[in-house]
């Protein structure tokens, strides 16, 4: 099995203006591409060659898994964004996040502390 580049959820200038379609362009069809290319060349004639990707990010490692974990953290990234989305969380979440954060302000000044002590 070959991986391919999987379609966008929405038109390419769909998230404008906090992502424009060229970075968008950038990042998916540059960045993202490579990443399914340089996958799809290391595992031919491996026993990974024919496997699926959650597979595949489980069992290897070095090349392979970087390559096929970026592959599979672009393809999530892609599909948590949606144009004219965003705001606060409500119902369950929003009380699990009010339980452990004490508010969505919180969780959110902390994710972003976290987040910036992290390469990639």
């Amino acid at each position: 099995m070959s991986f391919e580049l999987p379609a966008l959820p929405y038109a390419k200038d769909a998230l404008a203006p906090h992502i424009s379609a060229e970075t968008l362009e950038y990042h998916y069809g540059k960045h993202h591409q490579t990443y399914v290319t340089n996958l799809n060349n290391l595992i031919k004639g491996t026993a990974f060659e024919g496997k699926s990707l959650e597979e595949i990010v489980r069992a290897s490692e070095g090349g392979i898994f970087n390559n096929a974990a970026q592959v599979w953290n672009h393809t999530f990234y892609w599909n948590c964004l949606a144009p004219n989305a965003g705001g606060e969380p409500t119902g369950k979440l929003a009380d699990a996040i009010a339980a452990s954060f004490g508010g969505f302000a919180e969780c959110k000044a902390r994710l972003t502390v976290a987040a910036s002590l992290h390469f990639g």
